[in-house]
């Protein structure tokens, strides 16, 4: 018998989290769970305390997994299609429940066998040896597995496949060899990617108050700005990562956003969370060297932009309310942290000027989407008949910004704080260029991007806005 009739010959086990595909769905199932209630967090201990293969079967019953939307490993999805064609007797053997183990193996079709946890015996390490060993005998299959777990199954088979090992299991193939089949690293492009840098973008309105105050040549202040900037930056990329984990299967389900690290596999869960923690740890220790009040401001956007994350996002019209306030928080932070004058018209204009921006945002991805009639937009409040009422709400926003900058202008609080205030009256106008544009862009179906984003990086927004800075400082010279 030769090497490969040998193999085909060999029943087949194969791990499901970190071989088959590149995530753990004990992880994703506890995230689903979650968004659906958070309250369930309260649940979890309790359910523990039951050992942790009954954690997983009341996790099971309340949540549903999509296996088509899973980041399947595609050279193992390639291996099985042989060895299902040649005819080799497959079996799924996972450490979870039987209701997502079944579900998988039924959208793929390549198993004979699946071998799961229930509620008496959490299938992992020697519970899934003796089940192996009891089904195909002492080395009479073939396993491919990922972690440390897996090693107790491998000693077991007659070959070992190692997929993507974690470091035990990459010493154990080190010593005992077997096959092996690697995944692709992090970059630092994905790291990039993971922290939402571009985004960072949005944390320069942390200078807004600076810059109005006409102190731009105070070195504390400038120091204290760039330290707010960063201390806002961590926090944010940490909440990025949270809102990420929640919205693990929206993403996959989403053309573009199926590729972030973690709703693509690249990155783990685990790291995910000692991400968090870590950006979190190193916004706070920044945050001490400005004034207290700003630890109170930064601990508000985080409370705000987690509610956000957990349920605002997907509430009608509430989301981009909030939006639009967690940007003029990051104003108000930056006054904190700089001890900058602000004042009831910047926090005015911000409002409707950002809540014009966070509607255009819903208006383009409603319209990128292909929800029918009637139908609520995956993960957010809205349908596709709302269209036109979320471009009026928009615009009507945009004008609303540029009435408060026009009116700001003619106030007694801009003659006290400019010298020539009428210098700024073509802001007005160009408020409504910039924003009028984007809605026109939008309508289009020509913009794609984070409005925030796109008015960074494109060009005419970055004259306007650099025509509207020197005309700030003209009048007040």
């Amino acid at each position: 018998m030769d090497a490969r009739t040998e193999r085909i010959a060999t029943p087949l086990a194969v791990d499901l989290d970190g071989t088959l595909i590149a995530t753990d769905l004990l992880w994703e199932s506890v995230f689903l769970l979650l968004r659906r209630n958070p309250l369930y967090l309260f649940l979890l201990p309790v359910w523990l305390l039951s050992g942790k293969a009954h954690l997983k079967c009341e996790i099971a019953e309340r949540v549903e997994i999509d296996p088509a939307g899973l980041p399947y490993r595609p050279e193992i999805l390639r291996r099985l299609a042989e060895d299902k064609a040649a005819g080799r007797h497959i079996a799924l053997a996972t450490a979870q429940p039987r209701k997502f183990a079944e579900v998988v193996a039924a959208h793929l079709g390549f198993f004979d066998k699946v071998i799961s946890t229930d509620r008496g015996c959490n299938m992992t390490s020697g519970s899934k040896r003796r089940a192996l060993v009891e089904a195909y005998g002492d080395g009479g299959f073939d396993y491919a597995g990922n972690e440390k777990a897996d090693i107790a199954v491998f000693e077991a088979a007659r070959a070992a496949i190692v997929v993507a090992p974690d470091t035990a299991a990459a010493r154990w193939h080190a010593r005992h060899g077997g096959e092996l089949v690697a995944a692709p690293r992090p970059t630092l492009r994905t790291m990039a990617k993971m922290l939402r840098a571009h985004q960072w973008l949005k944390n320069t309105l942390i200078a807004v108050p600076l810059v109005l105050s006409h102190e731009y040549f105070n070195p504390a202040a400038v120091v204290a700005c760039a330290l707010a900037f960063i201390s806002f930056s961590s926090a944010a990329s940490a909440i990025y990562i949270l809102n990420d984990l929640f919205d693990l299967s929206l993403d996959r389900a989403h053309p573009t956003k199926r590729n972030r690290p973690f709703a693509s596999g690249v990155l783990s869960i685990p790291f995910g969370f000692a991400a968090i923690g870590a950006l979190l740890a190193f916004s706070f220790a920044v945050a001490l060297w400005l004034p207290p009040l700003f630890m109170l401001v930064l601990c508000g956007y985080l409370a705000a932009t987690t509610a956000y994350s957990l349920s605002f996002k997907r509430m009608l019209l509430i989301d981009v309310f909030a939006l639009s306030g967690l940007y003029t928080i990051r104003i108000l932070a930056g006054g904190v942290a700089t001890n900058a004058e602000w004042s009831f018209w910047l926090l005015a204009f911000s409002i409707f000027f950002f809540l014009s921006l966070a509607l255009v945002k819903r208006y383009v991805e409603l319209r990128g989407t292909d929800v029918p009639p009637g139908e609520r937009m995956a993960g957010r409040g809205y349908r596709p008949e709302d269209l036109e009422t979320i471009s009026q709400a928009g615009m009507a926003a945009a004008f609303s910004a540029a009435l408060v900058m026009a009116m700001f202008i003619d106030s007694e609080a801009a003659t006290g704080q400019y010298s020539r205030p009428w210098l700024m009256w073509p802001l007005a106008p160009l408020i409504l260029y910039l924003t009028m544009r984007l809605w026109i862009l939008a309508r289009r179906d020509t913009m794609h991007d984070d409005p925030v984003v796109f008015i960074i990086r494109d060009w005419r927004s970055q004259l306007v806005g650099g025509f509207g800075i020197l005309l700030l400082l003209a009048a007040g010279m």
